[in-house]
């Protein structure tokens, strides 16, 4: 965790242009998020919030937009990718990651205590949508629904709706609907589009 901390002496890797080193970095330390071992994930749980808060330092106070998003989406990925994602001990970290945040005094007067709650809860709803999906698994279409209905929910984040997209495309060719997954990925395609568009 130590060399971690050396990456972040030169925050404009990952705060600043591509997001794919933020993204690997936030993925990694998630699926240490959820070890066996409690003093693993009370490093992760601590390196998380420190990536975080160096964020928020970065950008003058303002806010942690880039490790945001980019936690959220790994979460989503990890979802797919590790068995036991969400449970207890994922918990635990989610509130060490809290904890941090609450006994911080010297951000305590700015709006990061409450942006790292709002994360949190965030991401206790996408494994709550998730533990819903897994209960449906036999019934595609009640499973689809669940994916459209997390994906309508970040209509303001095209990254995350992609993923999550993507994810129901891929439930739609596992059954067989392959006109729904084409549909999935029309909406992809558009989402894509009106981003290029927005950035010019």
């Amino acid at each position: 965790f130590l060399s971690f901390l050396l990456f972040l002496q030169f925050p404009s890797t990952f705060y600043e242009g591509r997001a794919d080193m933020c993204s690997a970095l936030c993925y990694e330390i998630l699926k240490y998020c959820n070890s066996k071992l409690s003093s693993i994930r009370t490093e992760a749980s601590q390196l998380l919030y420190f990536l975080m808060r160096n964020n928020f330092d970065y950008t003058g106070k303002k806010s942690f937009v880039r490790t945001h998003l980019q936690v959220i989406i790994s979460v989503s990925q990890l979802i797919a990718d590790v068995v036991g994602i969400g449970g207890t001990r994922f918990q635990q970290s989610l509130s060490i990651i809290n904890n941090c945040a609450n006994n911080d005094r010297i951000i305590k007067h700015t709006t990061f205590p409450s942006d790292v709650k709002d994360l949190t809860k965030r991401i206790r709803t996408v494994l709550m949508a998730t533990a819903q999906m897994k209960e449906h698994e036999n019934d595609p279409e009640m499973l689809v629904d669940l994916q459209y209905s997390l994906a309508k929910s970040y209509a303001s984040t095209p990254e995350l709706r992609k993923t999550w997209l993507d994810s129901m495309a891929r439930i739609h060719v596992k059954n067989g609907d392959l006109s729904e997954a084409a549909m999935c990925y029309v909406h992809v395609a558009a989402l894509v589009a009106e981003y290029l568009t927005r950035k010019g």
